[in-house]
């Protein structure tokens, strides 16, 4: 039974009885075999009162659950009710969720990029979305009920004023907020009073329903886990600070027999013809049958389920990890094993804060899994190394005072034992504010109806934050305010208009304004200034996208270091200095395709649009470098030394993808740039499908994906030729890619692609066609799509890429046939043979 089933049939706020309510959902979790903590118990009275709430309770004691009654409740009273979450991969997972207990018509979300229902009473969004919403329309919004999810994102530096703007601009709502580590709230609990002219009930206690225990390890690692798992306190997750440190330790464990043949079986059987695709995926294959998963954010969707699934079923005995615990992972964890207690911020190297401390801790010990839970803290190296050799020398003090200590490495932020102890002890860190002042503020706050002066005024001085502070803010909005004035976004009037407004913008601002992809605006206007008959302009368009999208660092450093290393063999060539090399080295960077068209560019729409100084503009060339240099994900991912970060590599893709589908209009679509779409989404389905099956099944909720319907372990994408689009462009990438490695005589790299022939094979293959010019052209004409042609067989396709000599005769192609049967099997192109003939 859906919860909405529950609800009288006619819904009004004057008839719903609070007991009643109370008692329909309790009911409903007892059908369910669900018996409510108390805390749980205390936080649902107090919502069904209509009082605000604040809930501070551990890890794993059931605060979705209060959310969930929360829903139940304003759904009851008429109310639109928000759900928001730090990041979108939570609010999609609980959107899902919600569907599930509430039916898809009562649910909607809205993360900028995916928009749901979004009139259902029911909503789950980022909290800049809620935030944005508030800003443009104030107390007169359809939000009833904000229900805040991991709300010590407050106090975020960047992104804390989203948490805060809703309690300053929705007095009319009713406030649920949650995190297992808020610290000292009085202050927060008092002025939600005072704003709300609500009770605000905070609701805590450090009593967990599953215990902790805490201990500090100067037993070396590797001991220390083999010791976890033969007293059963496995599940245990290696808590590590880079995701490199994640890798290397499961590597290291697969020294240690930490499974019985029985268990390695089953871990093989569970597995079953599950694929692993890519260079990590053949590590992790490895990892996964001695026991051992890693878990981070660099790892592909796939294989973070996979992991999940697998320690779910009680198979895994350990799981290494960074310190975010992968977020959003749902797996019974019984032992937290942290290898360190510093870690680096972006900054510097310093002590983990409290909060971070219990928020990493609180993942140990389950509800409905364990009666207890560890938390183990082992020492640093060089202190484990010395009670060793202390411990070796015995009791004799002469022995003692000879033993050389190891002193901690280079750059070591002190940390022992007494750290452990006070951060064991110590409570959170009380919220601090982190409220901000920009341009998209400004915009959304005049837009809304009303005297915008008086809005601004009432966030500006009405904040949480001190008075100085304020006094800064204050200034900084009357400097942008003024730039919009004089940039003619914004005319000041002398009388109010007919919605009361004392100024008013002088131009529309889109509908998801300040919400998602700001720059898109900006990139539509830049397509304009493109050539469509260019050869280039399919690419063209693809770069003035990229140069829109969120920087994915990993990719761009790696392909800055790989442009350095082919620069410094030229110029060592070329017989340049070392000083010289190492000064011309600083100006080479990653690839930025058209920059010299979009700086300038996005100046001149700066001037028109001063909020888009808020934001920058960043050209790169990740998917343009995959088209250009004909490389599948596999390719890209092992050119550039990726394998650790493949999930942010999809996740980048999956984003252009989305923004190509999304943000180029119909009459700047060619029929190439329709083909390189859907090339670049099939390849992303290929690779892993859940972040394209997730995207598209938002718009169908109801319906299952084919992630779901499929039995774990099959993982069975659909066959790459079901797509005949967007196989075409891959067989004609894969062509391409053998033109160019034959034009460079890269013989060798020909025979690695695994075709059945060799280096001298292919060697022999072009002899001819050398014989006659001396190179083959590889630019945007050659690759184009007049020089290639498909003849369609049952069983096979016949392709024909005409090579681009320098006279321009086209009289020679390189011919292949494309295996379907086999393409199917490996999810790649497969050739049977090729040739290259005249005529």
């Amino acid at each position: 039974m859906l919860l909405p089933d529950l609800l009288p049939g006619t819904v009004h706020p004057t008839r719903v009885d609070a007991d009643a309510l109370f008692d329909a959902f309790t009911s409903w979790t007892s059908d369910r075999g669900l018996q409510l903590y108390p805390a749980q118990e205390e936080a649902l009275m107090e919502l069904v009162s209509g009082a605000n709430v604040i809930l501070a309770t551990p890890t794993g004691s059931g605060k979705s659950m209060v959310a969930l009654g929360a829903h139940f409740f304003a759904l009851a009273e008429g109310r639109r009710t928000f759900y928001t979450a730090p990041i979108k991969a939570l609010v999609s997972e609980k959107f899902f969720a919600l569907c599930d207990v509430f039916g898809a018509d009562n649910v909607g979300m809205m993360t900028g990029d995916a928009s749901v229902n979004s009139s259902a009473p029911i909503i789950c969004a980022t909290a800049e979305i809620v935030a944005n919403l508030a800003l443009r329309e104030g107390p007169g919004s359809d939000i009833g009920q904000v229900v805040m999810d991991e709300f010590h994102f407050y106090s975020e530096p960047d992104r804390g004023w989203a948490w805060q703007v809703p309690l300053i601009e929705l007095p009319q709502a009713q406030f649920l907020l949650m995190s297992a580590t808020l610290g000292d709230v009085t202050y927060l609990r008092k002025d939600l009073t005072q704003r709300t002219g609500r009770e605000t009930a905070e609701v805590s206690g450090s009593e967990r329903p599953v215990p902790l225990h805490f201990s500090y390890s100067q037993t070396p690692i590797g001991e220390e886990i083999a010791e976890l798992v033969t007293t059963h306190q496995a599940p245990v997750y290696v808590v590590h600070f880079t995701q490199a440190a994640a890798l290397e330790r499961a590597q290291a464990l697969t020294s240690v027999n930490l499974c019985s043949r029985s268990e390695k079986d089953a871990i093989a059987e569970a597995i079953g013809s599950f694929r692993f695709t890519t260079g990590f995926g053949k590590t992790l294959s490895r990892l996964v049958r001695h026991g051992i998963g890693v878990h981070h954010a660099g790892m592909l969707p796939k294989y973070r389920r996979l992991v999940e699934r697998l320690a779910q079923d009680g198979l895994l005995k350990v799981i290494c990890g960074t310190d975010t615990l992968g977020v959003g992972i749902n797996v019974p964890i019984r032992t937290v094993l942290l290898t360190g207690l510093t870690k680096f911020d972006g900054t510097r190297t310093r002590q983990l804060r409290a909060r971070e401390f219990h928020q990493i801790a609180g993942r140990a010990g389950r509800a409905g899994y364990d009666t207890f839970g560890n938390v183990v803290v082992q020492a640093p190296e060089h202190e484990i190394e010395n009670v060793r050799a202390l411990a070796k020398a015995g009791d004799d003090p002469k022995k003692r005072r000879k033993v050389q200590r190891k002193k901690p490495p280079e750059g070591f932020v002190s940390w022992g034992e007494g750290t452990f102890d006070k951060l064991t002890a110590a409570s959170p860190e009380p919220l601090v504010s982190r409220f901000s002042v920009s341009n998209s503020m400004l915009l959304n706050v005049i837009a809304r109806p009303g005297n915008g002066f008086q809005a601004m005024r009432h966030l500006l001085e009405d904040n949480h934050e001190p008075r100085p502070a304020q006094r800064r803010h204050i200034l900084k909005a009357i400097r942008l305010y003024r730039g919009l004035l004089q940039a003619g976004i914004v005319e000041q009037l002398d009388e109010p208009d007919e919605h009361g407004r004392m100024a008013r913008l002088t131009v529309d601002l889109q509908r998801d304004f300040a919400l998602n992809q700001p720059l898109s605006p900006f990139a539509l206007a830049s397509l304009e200034l493109l050539d469509v008959e260019s050869p280039s302009y399919a690419l063209d368009v693809v770069s003035v996208i990229e140069s829109t999208l969120d920087d994915p660092r990993q990719i761009l450093m790696a392909q800055q270091h790989a442009a350095r290393g082919e620069a410094i063999a030229e110029m060592k060539a070329d017989g340049i200095e070392y000083e010289e090399r190492m000064e011309l080295l600083e100006e080479i960077t990653w690839p930025q395709p058209l920059a010299d068209l979009l700086f300038p560019a996005f100046e001149t729409y700066r001037a028109g649009h001063p909020w888009m100084s808020e934001f920058t503009l960043s050209p790169k060339s990740v998917v343009r470098d995959m088209v250009e240099r004909s490389m599948t994900f596999a390719e890209l991912i092992s050119h550039y030394g990726l394998a650790r970060s493949e999930g942010l590599v999809l996740r980048y893709l999956a984003d252009a993808y989305r923004a190509l589908r999304q943000t180029v209009p119909a009459e700047a679509r060619t029929e190439e740039l329709e083909d390189l779409t859907e090339w670049l989404g099939e390849l992303i389905r290929q690779v892993d499908s859940s972040l394209l099956d997730e995207w598209e099944q938002l718009t169908n909720p109801g319906a299952e994906s084919d992630d779901q319907q499929v039995a774990f372990g099959a993982d069975t994408p659909r066959p790459i030729t079901t797509n005949t689009r967007a196989f075409k462009v891959m067989v004609r990438n894969a062509m391409f890619r053998r033109v160019e490695l034959a034009a460079r005589q890269r013989w060798e790299e020909l025979a690695e692609l695994g075709d059945a022939l060799d280096a001298d094979d292919w060697a022999d293959l072009m002899e001819l066609y050398f014989d006659e010019y001396d190179e083959i052209g590889t630019g945007p004409s050659a690759r184009g799509p007049l020089l290639f042609q498909v003849t369609v067989e049952p069983k096979l396709w016949r392709v024909r890429q005409v090579l681009d000599d320098p006279e321009g005769d086209h009289g020679w192609a390189l011919l292949g046939e494309v295996n379907l049967a086999e393409s199917d099997a490996a999810g790649e192109v497969v050739f049977d043979e090729f040739e290259v003939a005249e005529g």
